[in-house]
């Protein structure tokens, strides 16, 4: 089955939580008994990681039979997966699957829901998540906003160019249009995105050449003031896509949808609770 972890990553999420055996199982002997888990959602949710999660639980040494894919909307009580091993590979792998599930799950049910409320208003308008997720998860991160339906904003620095206040200032008295020439040498396949705070600032960024115009902190009014001072800019050889970005969430999407916005820019879902997800473990029958 297609993970998003390698094998290395799994095997160290089980040695953080299991680094020198399980004490309790141990301690009752009862490490060899066979038994069986069963995984079922708790709450409705956008299922996350479930791939990852198997992986996890055959790499401690047991048999999974994988339900249900990643990206699907379960309803509550719907089965997710189910194992079959020694107790010891069973409980060894039980809390850390789980809760890989329960949180990113969540990460790609707050994203659907957003795709959800924005697509409402504007069908096929895109959600992007940014990369302000917890260092180290990045990789779990992305898995969890693709299951959710939306897409990424920004991987990194690497690969993207967004030019940040905190860059200008430190540019001296460099204009807006030197900038974009100096950004077009350096990375001439490159998007040019540029971070503003007000509608002036931004319509000075589509004049002097940026492609994206990322409104931080905008009010849907004042999305909605920027894209009719944009589309009126006749001199404009191509449109700047805009992008509302700082505070979009499930509650406003729609707003920003109808305002105009051609992309939500969120990092709402990386705070979204985890869903519950219910774990059974049994004794198994002995033929």
């Amino acid at each position: 089955m297609p993970t998003t972890a390698s094998l290395h990553d799994l095997e160290a999420l089980l040695r953080d939580d299991v680094p020198y055996g399980d004490l309790t199982t141990d301690a009752l002997g009862i490490g060899a008994e066979p038994g069986q888990m069963h995984f079922a959602a708790r709450d409705q949710m956008v299922l996350a990681l479930v791939e990852d999660a198997a992986a996890l639980i055959e790499l401690s040494g047991c048999r999974v039979e994988l339900l249900v894919a990643s990206g699907m909307v379960l309803e509550k009580g719907a089965p997710i997966l189910r194992a079959h091993g020694p107790a010891a590979a069973l409980l060894r792998s039980w809390k850390v699957a789980q809760t890989l599930i329960e949180i990113w799950s969540g990460v790609a049910t707050e994203a659907a829901a957003i795709v959800r409320a924005a697509r409402a208003v504007t069908p096929g308008i895109a959600v992007a998540c940014t990369r302000k997720n917890v260092p180290g998860t990045k990789h779990f991160a992305v898995a969890a906003v693709k299951a959710g339906g939306a897409v990424m904003h920004r991987l990194g620095l690497s690969e993207t160019v967004l030019v940040f206040p905190e860059h200008r200032a430190l540019l001296g008295d460099a204009s807006l249009a030197d900038i974009v020439e100096r950004l077009r040498q350096s990375a001439p396949e490159k998007r040019l995105v540029i971070e503003v705070s007000t509608v002036e600032q931004a319509v000075a960024a589509a004049s002097a050449g940026f492609e994206v115009i990322q409104a931080e902190k905008f009010a849907p009014a004042d999305i909605e003031a920027l894209v009719r001072r944009i589309g009126a800019m006749a001199a404009l050889r191509m449109r700047p896509i805009v992008a509302a970005a700082g505070g979009v969430n499930v509650q406003n999407a729609a707003a920003y949808a109808a305002a105009g916005a051609d992309l939500l820019v969120t990092s709402a879902p990386y705070q979204a609770r985890p869903r519950d997800v219910q774990v059974r473990i049994a004794r198994a029958s002995v033929p």
